[in-house]
């Protein structure tokens, strides 16, 4: 069982995506976000809000000395430079960073939810989570990346940007 380090999700489906990927890791360290492993950069199809374009989607892995909100405040700083806005819950985004895992913390707050609360249930980033780390295995979790991602009833379509 791989410990738990600190786990964000990249997407973004307008504008040049893997050029805004692109700006947003290199944007990390201005957020105190050390990288240490990048997945591959996916194609996804939506979820949840379905009339608009696919996305590319990675998970990055990394270490910070900041607290969990501090993270959050400076990633949402990160979107917004990049000129990130979110009409409308689930649509369509020119950057978007969600904190997966925190270590092996449990945040619940109006602000923020670590474990995210829905990345069990999403291929998108379940495939890159498994990719990078596939024995990763947070406390409330009954099992392992892969093997969440081998149980997935996702069936949405996640495959590698070619």
């Amino acid at each position: 069982m791989t410990p738990a380090g600190i786990y964000l999700s990249l997407g973004s489906n307008l504008g040049d995506r893997g050029a805004n990927l692109r700006a947003a890791l290199a944007a990390l360290p201005s957020a105190y976000f050390q990288v240490r492993r990048v997945s591959s950069i996916y194609e996804t199809e939506p979820v949840d809000y379905l009339d608009q374009p696919w996305f590319l989607n990675c998970v990055v892995e990394g270490e910070t000395d900041s607290q969990p909100i501090d993270l959050l405040l400076a990633l949402r700083a990160i979107e917004s430079q990049i000129g990130s806005t979110k009409a409308f819950a689930k649509g369509p985004r020119l950057l978007d960073i969600d904190i997966l895992l925190f270590r092996d913390q449990s945040v619940d707050t109006p602000e923020l939810q670590i474990p995210h609360p829905r990345m069990l249930e999403r291929n998108f980033v379940l495939t890159p989570l498994a990719e990078i780390a596939p024995k990763l295995r947070h406390p409330s979790w009954p099992a392992t990346a892969s093997e969440l991602l081998a149980k997935s009833a996702d069936p949405s379509v996640v495959r590698p940007l070619k």
